[in-house]
């Protein structure tokens, strides 16, 4: 982090991606991703873009102190950032983001990052196609919707702007719109998964088979 405000730092001619999300908790597979992003579009860094809230979801996450912290503990890799950039920048959704963000940070070539399940529901994002329009973006393969996104809305929309798998690394350099998808190895794990187990194994009527699992230990 630099001293302006606790931004976090990049040089002009970096190139790096911006991993949204509200990280509730941030888990193995995000930090997966982020290395195969890393690897596969040639990035120096990737941003870990913690947020106040998604206004998708129905229901708020834990406080954003608590997910800077998990996030923060789950890598060591120098190269992923965790940052509270939406709450220091004052924005909520992504289109304001980029914008704010490509104004803070002139001459970096940013690439949005996003899931295949993401691409899914691209087109219900508040102004999309500013988000296509404004940075390239780059799409990992997620459990479950790769044809899902490969039929999507937004990918038919966005056909001709497509850049095969092959020319992945190219991706930060492209004017957008350009987007790549990029098929890796998947992790089934997702935030949602793992707030559903924590709040199995708090519940009470866990208890007494937890006990006696131990009483015959």
């Amino acid at each position: 982090m630099n001293d302006r405000a606790g931004l976090p730092v990049a040089a002009i001619g970096q190139r790096i991606g911006l991993l949204g999300g509200s990280f509730d908790p941030a888990h193995d597979g995000h930090v997966q991703i982020s290395e195969m992003a890393l690897r596969r579009f040639r990035l120096d860094r990737i941003w870990w873009l913690v947020s106040p809230g998604n206004p998708l979801k129905r229901h708020g996450p834990a406080s954003l102190a608590d997910r800077l912290r998990t996030a923060r503990a789950l890598t060591a890799d120098p190269r992923i950032v965790v940052t509270d950039l939406e709450t220091r920048l004052g924005t909520r959704l992504t289109a304001d983001t980029l914008r704010a963000v490509q104004r803070h940070w002139r001459g970096v070539r940013f690439v949005w990052l996003m899931g295949s399940d993401n691409l899914v529901q691209f087109d219900r994002w508040d102004r999309w196609r500013e988000i296509a329009a404004r940075m390239p973006i780059g799409v990992i393969a997620r459990p479950g919707s790769r044809l899902p996104a490969r039929m999507s809305r937004a990918a038919s929309v966005l056909d001709r702007h497509r850049l095969p798998e092959y020319r992945a690394a190219e991706l930060p350099m492209h004017d957008p719109p350009a987007w790549v998808l990029i098929n890796v190895p998947m992790s089934r794990q997702s935030s949602s998964a793992i707030r559903a187990s924590l709040r199995l194994s708090d519940s009470p009527c866990r208890q007494p088979s937890l006990q006696m699992l131990h009483q015959q230990r």
